[in-house]
C-alpha cells in the first residue's frame, strides 16, 4: 500500500510539472480550481471593462484624429472599426475568464511587431541570420518595387553599419523613405525646422519606436526568407500552436514588390497607417501562453528558449524594451503592481497580452485606457495569490 501511495504521488508530482497546452478546444476552469480567487478576479475583469479606452470605435476617424494629423499621416492600408472591451484570462494554461468579444477579429496595432520578431527569431535558430550583430545590409539585395524602380535599404552612409539587433530593438537610427513615409514623419520632433536636418545617431545609441523603421525590417525579412510573411508565421508558429483560420497580417496598398518573379506583398508592423495584424483575443492568448512557455509548444521547441531570453534583455538605451514588442518589467516601470519578471506585448488601443512566469499567467486585455493597465495588473496579480 506504501508503495501505491508514493507511485501515485509521483505520477501527480509529473502530471502537475507538465503544463498543460490547449487543443483545438481550449478548456476551461473554475478561477479555485487553478488556485485565483473568483471575487477578485471579477474585480479585475469588471476593472478592465469599466477602464475602457475613450477614443473613439470608429478607428479610421481614431487616426486622424491621431496618427493622421503627423506630416505623410494618410492611411494606406486598411483599418477596422473595434468592438466591446474585450479579454481572455489564462492561468496554467487554461481559460479561467473571457468578456467581450473574443472571437472578433480586430486590429491589435504593435502587438504586430511580437509576431514579426518571432519569425526573426526562427529565421536565426535555423541559422538564416547568422548573427544579430550583422550588418542587415549584407543579407539585403536591391529590391524590385511592383510598379518599377529599385529600393536599397541599407546603402546609405549613416545605414550600412546598422545591425540585426539594432533593428529589433529600435535603435537602429534608420533613415529613408519607405512607401511614401519618410522616417522624420513617424512621431516627429516639435520643431519643424529639424525634421529633414535632424542629428544622425550611431546605430545602437537612440531608442526611438518608429514605424517606418520597423517596416522596413519586414521589408528586409521578407528578403531573408523569401517567402511571404505571413505564411512564414503561419506555418512556423500560429498553426503549431492551434491558432484559428481568421487572423489576417496586412501590409499597404503600396508596398507589393517583385521576388523571385512573384508579386508579393510587403507586410506593415503595425497599425500606424492601417494593415497589420488582424485577430481575435484567442488566438493572441495563445501567441502569449507560447512566449510564457519559452517558445515551446507541447513537445516541439517552435522557438528557441535562447531567442525568448535575448527578445527580454533590456536594451541599454531603453531599458524597458527588449526586442519589439517585448517590453519588459524589470526596473517595475512598466506595471509597478507586477513582478519584476513579467513582461507584456504592447500595440495601440490599448492592446495588451499580459505573460506573468511568476504566477503562470497570460491575459489579453483589448481597448483598456492605457493608464488603467497597472491598475488591472494589481487586481489579476491579487486574484492569483489571494488563493495561490
Amino acid at each position: 500500500m506504501r508503495r501505491l501511495s508514493l507511485l501515485l504521488a509521483f505520477v501527480s508530482v509529473c502530471a502537475h510539472a507538465q503544463p498543460y497546452f490547449p487543443d483545438s478546444t481550449w478548456q476551461h476552469k473554475a478561477p479555485a480550481e487553478v488556485g485565483m480567487d473568483a471575487a477578485r478576479l471579477k474585480e479585475a475583469v469588471d476593472f478592465a471593462i469599466a477602464a475602457e479606452v475613450k477614443n473613439p470605435r470608429d478607428l479610421t476617424l481614431n487616426h486622424y484624429q491621431t496618427f493622421g494629423r503627423e506630416p505623410h499621416g494618410e492611411a494606406i492600408g486598411p483599418i477596422k472599426d473595434r468592438g466591446d472591451p474585450t479579454g481572455v484570462i489564462v492561468r496554467r494554461g487554461y481559460i479561467v475568464a473571457e468578456w467581450g468579444e473574443p472571437l472578433r477579429v480586430d486590429m491589435t496595432h504593435s502587438v504586430t511587431k511580437s509576431m514579426l520578431s518571432s519569425i526573426i527569431g526562427v529565421a536565426f535558430d535555423r541559422g538564416m541570420i547568422r548573427s544579430l550583430d550583422d550588418l542587415v545590409r549584407d543579407y539585403v539585395p536591391p529590391i524590385q518595387v511592383k510598379d518599377g524602380g529599385l529600393i536599397d535599404l541599407f546603402e546609405t552612409p549613416h545605414t550600412r553599419p546598422i545591425t540585426w539587433d539594432n533593428m529589433l530593438r529600435q535603435t537602429s537610427d534608420w533613415e529613408g523613405t519607405l512607401w511614401g513615409k519618410p522616417d522624420w514623419a513617424d512621431r516627429p520632433e516639435e520643431k519643424k525646422d529639424e525634421w529633414l536636418t535632424r542629428q544622425r545617431h550611431k546605430p545602437g545609441t537612440v531608442y526611438k519606436y518608429n514605424d517606418v523603421r520597423v517596416n522596413a525590417l519586414a521589408l528586409a525579412m521578407l528578403q531573408v526568407w523569401r517567402r511571404p510573411l505571413p505564411q512564414v508565421l503561419k506555418e512556423t508558429i500560429m498553426d503549431p500552436i492551434g491558432a484559428s483560420n481568421t487572423w489576417r497580417w496586412f501590409g499597404y496598398d503600396n508596398s507589393w514588390v517583385v521576388l523571385d518573379g512573384q508579386v508579393v506583398q510587403s507586410v506593415s508592423g503595425g497599425g500606424h497607417w492601417g494593415g497589420g495584424m488582424f485577430i481575435n483575443a484567442y488566438d493572441m492568448a495563445r501567441f502569449g501562453y507560447f512566449t510564457l512557455r519559452r517558445g515551446k509548444w507541447k513537445d516541439r521547441q517552435l522557438l528557441s528558449d535562447r531567442w525568448i531570453t535575448l527578445a527580454l534583455t533590456p536594451t541599454p538605451a531603453q531599458p524597458g524594451y527588449g526586442f519589439m514588442n517585448f517590453f519588459n518589467n524589470r526596473d517595475g516601470k512598466l506595471f509597478p503592481s507586477g513582478p519584476r519578471n513579467a513582461y507584456a506585448h504592447l500595440g495601440n488601443g490599448t492592446n495588451m497580452v499580459y505573460v506573468d512566469p511568476d504566477n503562470d499567467l497570460v491575459a489579453v486585455v483589448r481597448w483598456i485606457d492605457n493608464k488603467s493597465t497597472d491598475e488591472f495588473v494589481k487586481r489579476l496579480v491579487a486574484a492569483a495569490k489571494k488563493a495561490g
